[in-house]
């Protein structure tokens, strides 16, 4: 079983780290109280409920991207509104959205919903999505191998 402090995959007991109730090895139980189990009545052979719970397979979502948004998309948006001679108050109109809205889009307070980026596309003829040649990985080195934990986040003191 894996801590669920640092990651490492040993034989884990049941701590409290504040307030929470966490599975520890032995080398983060300093930083919590060992919490006493009930002893089994039966030794059967059932396997503890931790063990029998099937983890879900890890996916991952950056695969599934292949656009992105263009970096000044909301001086494209304002150009192309002006260019066709429409009002703020116009193109929320015919894309189903606020004139606020469409202001905080151009001033860049609000970044638009995929759906509404398509109908400003639509409405507009213009190009506000990029296609995505590579996925940037970022190599973050941690204690506990490839995966990052919650004492990858902690500071330990010294």
């Amino acid at each position: 079983m894996e801590c669920e402090l640092c990651g490492r995959d040993c034989e884990c007991r049941p701590a409290i780290v504040d307030g929470v109730k966490m599975m520890l090895c032995p080398g983060c139980m300093k930083y919590g109280t060992a919490v006493k189990t009930p002893e089994k009545q039966s030794t059967g052979s059932k396997r503890p409920i931790f063990e029998r719970i099937k983890k879900p397979k890890e996916k991952d979502v950056y695969k599934e991207i292949t656009k992105k948004l263009v970096n000044n998309w909301n001086l494209i948006i304002k150009n192309a509104r002006e260019k066709k001679n429409l009002s703020r108050e116009e193109l929320g109109f015919r894309i189903g959205e606020r004139t606020v809205t469409i202001s905080k889009f151009e001033n860049k307070e609000l970044r638009p919903p995929d759906k509404t980026i398509q109908k400003i596309e639509k409405e507009l003829d213009i190009k506000l999505f990029e296609e995505i040649s590579e996925v940037p990985s970022y190599n973050i080195k941690t204690d506990s191998g490839n995966r990052l934990t919650l004492g990858d986040f902690i500071k330990k003191e010294k």
